[in-house]
C-alpha cells in the first residue's frame, strides 16, 4: 500500500488557483452586493457575462503587471497588499471607463468609490487566506535528492531559492558510501538500503535524480526505486526539475551535454510567428522613436549639464549569427569611460553620472534602439546583446554561449525581467540560463508575459 503523502500544490497550480479564486472572489463579493444592498452598477448573470468577462480580464492584465500572480509576492503580506491595491484601482478605472462593453458610468459618485472598494476587498480576502493558509509550511513538498555528495549544497540551493514549498530533507550518496553521516543544514543522508523506509515515513512526495554517474545507481537502489515508483512516487531528473521551477536552462550542471535539450522552440523557424513578430517590431519601433523624439530636448539639456559629452552613445554589440552592428544609446556614464578597458558595468559604478542613472533606471537611455529595431539588427524581445569582447571571454569558459546569437538580440528578454544586470562572468552565465530557456521556449504566450514584466520594471524603476 503507497504511504499517506501530505497535499502540496506545484507552482503552476498555485498559479492556477491564484487566477481562479480572483475571479470567483470578485464576482462572488460584487454578486452579494448586487443581492443585499441592491448595488445595480454591476450584476453578473449568464446575460451579462462578457461584462465579467472584461473586469476579470483587467485584474489578470493589471495583476501581472502589478507582480499579483508572482509566487513571491504573493507569499508577502506586505507585497500583496500593495500588488492588490495597485491591480484593483488600476483595473477598477479602466473597467468604468471602457465604453460600450461595461455598465453606463454612475452618475452618483458613491456607487463608483462602492465598486472600487467591493473589487479591493475581495481579492484582499482571498489573497490573505493564501497567505496565511494555502502560503503556508503545511503544504510543503517534501522531497528526496540522489546526487553525489559534492553537489549537494548547489542543487540544494538552487531548488529552494526558487521555490521554498519545495523541501529537500535528504539525500542518497550516489557517489560511495560515507564513512559518517553528512548533514548540510536540515538535509540528511541516507543510505541506500534505507530509502524506501525514509520516504515512507516522511511523507516523501518526490525523488530527483542528479547523480550524473551511472554506476551510482546500484542494484539495489535501482530496485527501491521501481518499488517506490509503483507505490505512487514521483521520481523526476534534477535538470527537468530545475528548468520547470527556475526556467532557466541549468549550463552550470549540464556540461558539454548540451544536445540533451535540443530541438528549440519551433518558432525560431516559424514563418507566420516571424512574419507577425516582425509586423509587431515595426510599429513598436515606429512608436518608440516618436517618443524618443519628444524626450530628446529634455535628455539634451540634462546631458549638456550633467553627463557633458555627446547626446548620443554607439557601441559595438554581437547580433545574430554572430555579425557585429552598432547599437545606439543615449549617453549615461562620463566621456573616456574606458581607457583602462573594457570593464562590466555594474550597479554602483562610478562611471555612470546622476542624470544617467535616472536614464537607466527608467529604461529611458534604451529608446535609441529602436533604430536598431527597425533596421533590423535587433528584435524587441530576445537576447540582451553582449559586447565582442566579453563574448568571446565568456565564450572561452562556456563553448555554448554563442548559442545565444541563433535568434537576434532584443531590447528586453527573459534574463532582463528576471536577473539584475550582469556585473560579471559568473552573473553573464546565469542570465545565459535564461537566454537559452527563451530560446527553447520561445512563443507568442512568452513574449506577453516577457512584455508585463519589463512594463513592471518600468513602473516600479527597476533598471540597471
Amino acid at each position: 500500500m503507497p504511504a499517506k503523502r501530505r497535499i502540496h500544490f506545484e507552482i503552476s497550480e498555485r498559479k492556477i488557483l491564484l487566477h481562479l479564486f480572483d475571479a470567483v472572489f470578485i464576482l462572488s463579493f460584487l454578486y452579494l452586493l448586487s443581492l443585499i444592498f441592491e448595488f445595480h452598477y454591476f450584476e453578473w448573470s449568464t446575460v451579462k457575462f462578457l461584462k465579467s468577462l472584461l473586469l476579470v480580464s483587467y485584474i489578470y492584465i493589471f495583476g501581472t503587471i502589478f507582480e499579483m500572480y508572482n509566487l513571491q509576492t504573493a507569499s508577502n503580506q506586505l507585497q500583496v497588499l500593495r500588488s492588490v491595491i495597485l491591480s484593483s484601482i488600476t483595473a477598477s478605472t479602466f473597467y468604468l471607463f471602457t465604453p460600450v462593453l461595461s455598465p453606463e458610468l454612475p452618475k452618483q459618485r458613491i456607487v463608483i468609490l462602492v465598486f472600487y472598494f467591493a473589487v479591493l476587498s475581495a481579492l484582499l480576502a482571498w489573497r490573505f487566506f493564501y497567505v496565511y493558509f494555502l502560503a503556508s509550511t503545511r503544504f510543503s513538498q517534501n522531497v528526496v535528492l540522489i546526487c553525489d555528495e559534492s553537489q549537494v549544497e548547489e542543487l540544494v540551493l538552487g531548488l529552494e531559492n526558487v521555490d521554498p514549498h519545495y523541501k529537500i530533507i535528504g539525500f542518497v550518496n550516489s557517489d560511495s558510501e560515507s564513512v559518517a553521516d553528512v548533514d548540510f543544514h536540515y538535509v540528511k543522508e541516507i543510505k541506500k538500503k534505507d530509502l524506501k523506509r525514509f520516504a515512507g515515513s516522511n511523507n516523501v512526495s518526490e525523488i530527483i535524480i542528479a547523480s550524473q554517474k551511472t554506476d551510482g545507481i546500484t542494484a539495489d537502489l535501482y530496485q527501491q526505486l521501481l518499488h517506490l515508483l509503483e507505490s505512487g512516487y514521483i521520481i523526476r531528473e534534477y535538470t527537468q526539475v530545475y528548468e520547470s521551477k527556475t526556467q532557466r536552462i541549468p549550463v552550470h550542471y549540464i556540461g558539454r551535454d548540451f544536445y540533451r535539450f535540443f530541438p528549440f522552440s519551433r518558432s525560431n523557424n516559424n514563418k507566420l510567428y516571424l512574419i507577425q513578430i516582425r509586423l509587431m517590431e515595426f510599429f513598436l519601433s515606429a512608436f518608440g522613436l516618436t517618443i524618443c523624439l519628444l524626450f530628446i530636448p529634455i535628455i539634451y539639456i540634462g546631458n549638456l549639464i550633467a553627463n557633458r559629452g555627446s547626446l548620443f552613445y554607439t557601441q559595438d554589440r554581437v547580433g545574430k549569427n554572430g555579425v557585429i552592428f552598432k547599437i545606439y544609446k543615449f549617453r549615461t556614464m562620463i566621456e573616456n569611460s574606458e581607457v583602462n578597458g573594457a570593464v562590466f558595468a555594474s550597479s554602483n559604478d562610478k562611471r555612470i553620472t546622476p542624470f544617467g542613472k535616472f536614464l537607466r533606471k527608467s529604461r529611458i537611455d534604451e529608446l535609441p534602439q529602436f533604430f536598431n529595431v527597425l533596421k533590423g539588427d535587433m528584435a524587441v524581445i530576445g537576447p540582451r546583446p553582449e559586447r565582442p569582447f566579453f563574448v568571446d571571454e565568456i565564450a572561452a569558459l562556456m563553448p555554448f554561449y554563442e548559442t545565444r546569437h541563433v535568434i537576434k538580440p532584443g531590447l528586453t528578454g527573459w534574463a532582463q525581467v528576471n536577473y539584475s544586470y550582469g556585473e560579471s562572468i559568473d552573473e553573464s552565465l546565469i542570465k545565459l540560463q535564461y537566454d537559452l530557456y527563451y530560446i527553447k521556449h520561445r512563443s507568442v504566450f512568452l513574449d506577453l508575459s516577457i512584455t508585463f514584466k519589463t512594463i513592471t520594471t518600468v513602473l516600479f524603476y527597476r533598471g540597471q
